[in-house]
């Protein structure tokens, strides 16, 4: 510490100026510190979040088992075929066509995309039943295929809950209608309640069921409460999260917005045919 001298000529160690100067260099330490471990870790930062994301993907699709190790997860996601949708076109966009728009499908963020007005549209409120605002004008999708034939599709999906928006992902089997998984792997609902969306015995129960009614309306819905599997609608129908109403409810908007005619419904519709 630097000394300083008061009027009568005795040192003040503990004065005003010198706990200032104490301060600020710590401040200052601190904040170099800070900065070269943000900048040095995000490498292995960013290959986290990319292996997340490729896992939840994984278990969205039925790929990812209790005993597959992080070491497996990039050799089991190098068996899909990503795709770049156009939601203004409505149909996939062919290899070429993502070059010359110098889109990287392996890195696009669709979420970074939403909040610039030059990639993306503003959603009118009869459109915006997830309440996301805005969406992308391109999105990704993940198909693994057997042969020239897609097996599984996976979407992204997000939209509002309760307290914040969840970020997940959806997969189709080959028939583009039948539920084969779903995650959601970002959010911020009540542990208990509405974070029950992470629960695997929920995630497990959407399993088989089916998104479109035989007119190709979005027909699912989430329930107050558990389905009568003997209802006739049974199939289009999933279980209500207990206690977790609004965030049940913003499930299902966001499911029928995202496969809906705004989201990736008129895409499956061409694949289907």
């Amino acid at each position: 510490m630097v000394d300083t001298v008061d009027a009568a000529g005795a040192y003040q160690k503990d004065s005003i100026k010198n706990t200032l100067i104490v301060a600020l260099s710590l401040c200052l330490v601190s904040a170099i510190i800070v900065s070269v471990a943000a900048v040095s870790l995000k490498p292995l930062r960013l290959a986290n979040k990319e292996l997340d994301r490729n896992k939840n993907i994984l278990i969205a699709a039925g790929l990812f088992k209790k005993d597959t190790r992080d070491s497996e997860i990039d050799g089991l996601f190098k068996k899909f075929e990503i795709r770049l949708v156009d939601f203004q076109q409505k149909r996939l966009l062919r290899v070429e066509e993502v070059a010359a728009l110098g889109i990287d499908v392996s890195s696009y963020s669709q979420r970074r995309a939403a909040k610039d007005p030059l990639r993306s549209v503003e959603l009118t409120t009869a459109e915006d039943i997830a309440s996301i605002s805005r969406r992308a004008r391109y999105s990704v999708a993940y198909l693994l295929k057997e042969g020239d034939d897609i097996a599984t599709i996976v979407l992204p999906i997000h939209g509002y809950g309760l307290w914040s928006t969840l970020y997940g992902f959806i997969a189709l089997k080959g028939d583009l209608n039948t539920v084969s998984g779903i995650t959601f792997y970002e959010h911020q609902e009540t542990a208990g309640l509405g974070g029950e969306v992470d629960n695997p015995s929920w995630k497990a129960v959407w399993v088989g069921k089916q998104i479109y009614a035989g007119n190709g309306d979005v027909a699912l819905r989430v329930m107050k409460g558990p389905v009568d599997p003997n209802s006739r609608n049974a199939i289009h129908q999933v279980d209500g999260l207990s206690g977790a109403s609004l965030t049940s409810r913003g499930v299902q908007n966001l499911i029928r917005f995202w496969l809906g005619e705004n989201g990736f419904g008129p895409v499956l519709k061409s694949l289907k045919g």
